[in-house]
């Protein structure tokens, strides 16, 4: 039986605020060069430097409590009840190849939950499913599971979550303290194709009723309803478009990096420009597309040293 593996890349385990650059490639099973599935996560800013913090499995005795750290400041937002055994975590991948990355695209201000009952950040978030969960799925569930339990104090996240088997995508915004938790949205990418996402929601419409590759909060469109985001029908929603607005430097700061990843394996690209130079109309560029050819590890990490190069985007000609 020939063993899978998922492979994180450039895993820095460090916070990073909207105003950083934080950057995730994703990579299918049937995408990359030796079949294993791959991330990438950097964290580029002179004031964050890398480590792989490691944390040893254990038991836990029952009535055992976890303190919830903020991982970005430290501040002490509260405990959790610890499960009876916690699993084994080095940098942002733990002993079972489930790993998870970020990027902060912030969204509507006024859904950051400052309210003190609100308890996981997304760092926790982070760690601690990284402990408590096996697989993608697994992940998911253990993540919106705990925000809706314990609430959720940070700005809008992208997080990729991978397994050997599975890469997902999902959008995640709190309700700003009007209600407990968050509305999020999660989609697998085909094992043939590659993601990415940068400091910017990434995920438009998506399938409502593919429950295989598609996962969301059952209130995803009724709290942007009602909110006064959205009054179209279901079939017409957008995630980013509700809760995360682009604007002009959202696109061409951080959709244009997930633009340059596509445009250096996948012929056709330069169809979706208009979109990343802000074109009013413009058609969106889509969450993942299929590479013309199999991607490798040092392609990755050849691509997480990208300034556009060979593009009209070219940092080193100033353009």
């Amino acid at each position: 039986m020939k063993t899978k593996h998922i492979l994180a890349v450039a895993a820095i385990v460090a916070g990073c605020g909207t105003s950083l650059a934080c950057t995730n490639l994703l990579v299918g099973k049937n995408a990359s060069a030796d079949g294993a599935a791959m991330i990438t996560y950097a964290a580029d800013a002179h004031t964050i430097y890398g480590d792989l913090q490691y944390l040893p499995a254990a038991d836990h005795a029952p009535g055992s409590m976890r303190s919830i750290d903020d991982w970005d400041t430290g501040l002490h937002h509260g405990e959790i009840p610890e499960v009876a055994h916690t699993y084994a975590v080095v940098g942002n991948m733990n002993e079972h190849q489930l790993t998870i990355a970020e990027s902060t695209y912030g969204g509507r201000h006024e859904l950051t939950d400052t309210t003190a009952g609100a308890i996981m950040d997304y760092g926790s978030l982070i760690y601690v499913t990284l402990q408590r969960a096996r697989t993608a799925r697994e992940a998911i569930q253990v993540m919106t599971d705990l925000v809706a339990r314990y609430g959720y104090n940070s700005e809008g996240e992208s997080f990729s979550i991978g397994d050997p088997n599975e890469i997902w995508v999902m959008d995640m915004i709190g309700k700003g303290g009007k209600e407990k938790g968050a509305v999020w949205v999660a989609v697998r990418i085909p094992d043939d194709c590659i993601a990415g996402h940068a400091n910017q929601s990434r995920i438009y419409r998506f399938p409502l009723k593919d429950k295989e590759n598609c996962i969301y909060s059952k209130d995803v469109i009724s709290f942007a309803r009602k909110m006064g985001y959205f009054n179209g029908k279901d079939a017409d929603f957008e995630f980013s478009t509700a809760y995360a607005p682009s604007d002009f430097g959202s696109l061409r700061g951080c959709d244009a990096r997930v633009w340059s990843y596509f445009n250096r394996f996948k012929s056709g690209m330069d169809a979706y420009l208009p979109f990343i130079r802000g074109k009013k109309g413009a058609e969106v560029m889509p969450l993942y597309v299929k590479p013309d050819r199999k991607i490798s590890v040092r392609d990755l990490q050849e691509m997480m040293r990208d300034h556009f190069e060979g593009t009209p985007f070219d940092m080193t000609k100033d353009p």
